[in-house]
């Protein structure tokens, strides 16, 4: 027999420990070489566990089960011999096997004994007080003391319901307890780090959505002809970021204990809400990108995410986030920013609200934005001018964001 131990190997620098999301596999499957046998989440993302070796697999780990990097988690028979597709489970055939009875020895029969009923428990002078008072009969009411006697405890209990308490329900009062994943564990310790370990304030803005509207719906079919992919609002604003980023660098900056750190690069994380929860791929140097380049890597990352294929390197790092809350109906919030960055712009939905424009009152496409920052390294200047400037761009796109030639921009 020749066995082979398969261990947790490693996901990514920094992570010293996964958690056994799924078993792919049942204790005492064949499996074939890098056949995916189970699914593992680090605090960064969900990764396949593929077989190493064919054969027959003990499992070491439940699901649900923290195992450290470098641990053994199955065993794999590697000399035993792939089972032929017609051969039968032992299991089944003995479940097929009819099962005789055995026959039930008959119980002796007790000697019948006088119970209570709430018709002959007779309560307690303090409990007959608190019938009287609240004009309920004995007979209804169960007693729990000596041979059914109805104590008091009895006689309040039973006047709850009877005086019609706001606590009675007919409902469920079911509840259950699920152990939280090891990602959503350390989102949510990242999370109190944040709001524990930063000087975190938030600005507020409202930008028209009027002009990017009208790219849109004038060369959306275009666009997605040509490029294979469709123009949404999420590469206005991308494009709008790294702008305003390159205008106010201590944006596009971090602390490292007493240094400030500021990047040349625009690293941008796009938060993207998948089945594991929230996660935020990165679109790497993205001040380079062309619209097409930033729809095309925002669709690429979008589709890994959701299929469970992103990468802990396509998560790493990132100099600001973007999240749009408004997909799921958000008017307004305040983000939280992505440590070790220093500042987050949350989008969210887009109502026809009435403006006041040029003397007129007009509809218009109108979306509220906010940017979370650190005080710490983003004085209040700095964070309002930078939001100020992902207003202008946003309110006109062709001006700011496409040298005034928008077909050129679109690469149409």
């Amino acid at each position: 027999m020749s066995i082979l131990e398969m261990k947790v190997p490693s996901p990514g620098e920094s992570i010293t420990e996964v958690e056994i999301a799924t078993w792919l596999v049942k204790d005492g499957d064949y499996v074939e070489k890098d056949q995916p046998i189970a699914e593992v989440d680090s605090d960064k993302a969900t990764l396949e566990l593929p077989a190493e070796e064919s054969g027959i697999i003990t499992l070491k780990a439940e699901e649900g089960d923290a195992v450290e990097v470098g641990q053994v988690v199955c065993l794999i028979d590697t000399s035993a011999a792939k089972p032929s597709g017609d051969a039968a489970p032992k299991s089944e055939e003995k479940a097929a096997e009819p099962v005789k009875e055995a026959p039930k020895a008959e119980a002796p029969k007790a000697e019948p004994k006088a119970a209570a009923t709430y018709a002959t428990g007779t309560p307690s002078p303090a409990a007959k007080k608190i019938l009287d008072e609240k004009g309920i009969d004995a007979a209804q009411v169960s007693g729990s003391g000596k041979d059914g006697r109805i104590t008091k405890q009895d006689a309040d209990v039973a006047s709850v319901p009877a005086m019609g308490s706001v606590t009675s329900t007919s409902g469920s009062r079911a509840s259950s307890t699920t152990k939280l994943s090891v990602l959503r564990r350390k989102v949510a310790a990242r999370l109190v780090t944040v709001k524990n370990e930063t000087a975190m304030l938030t600005t507020f803005n409202e930008v028209d959505m009027s002009e990017i509207f009208r790219l849109r719906k004038q060369y959306k079919e275009e666009f997605a002809q040509k490029h294979g992919v469709g123009l949404g609002f999420m590469s206005f604003f991308t494009k709008a970021v790294t702008r305003a980023l390159q205008m106010y660098p201590d944006v596009n900056a971090s602390i490292d204990g007493d240094f400030k750190v500021n990047y040349d690069f625009c690293d941008i994380s796009i938060a993207v809400s998948g089945p594991k929860g929230l996660m935020v791929p990165v679109l790497r140097n993205a001040e380079t990108m062309s619209f097409r380049g930033i729809e095309s890597n925002i669709k690429s990352l979008a589709e890994k995410v959701r299929d469970g294929r992103i990468t802990v390197d396509e998560m790493t790092g990132g100099t600001f986030t973007i999240t749009n809350g408004g997909t799921f109906g958000s008017m307004m919030s305040t983000p939280i920013i992505n440590p070790p960055q220093s500042a987050i712009l949350g989008m969210h939905n887009i109502l026809q609200r009435p403006m006041a424009i040029d003397g007129q009152v007009v509809i218009r496409p109108m979306m509220y934005v906010a940017m979370s920052y650190d005080h710490r390294i983003i004085d209040g200047k700095e964070s309002v001018g930078f939001l100020v400037a992902v207003k202008e761009a946003i309110d006109n796109p062709v001006e700011f964001l496409m040298d005034g030639d928008e077909r050129k921009a679109l690469e149409l």
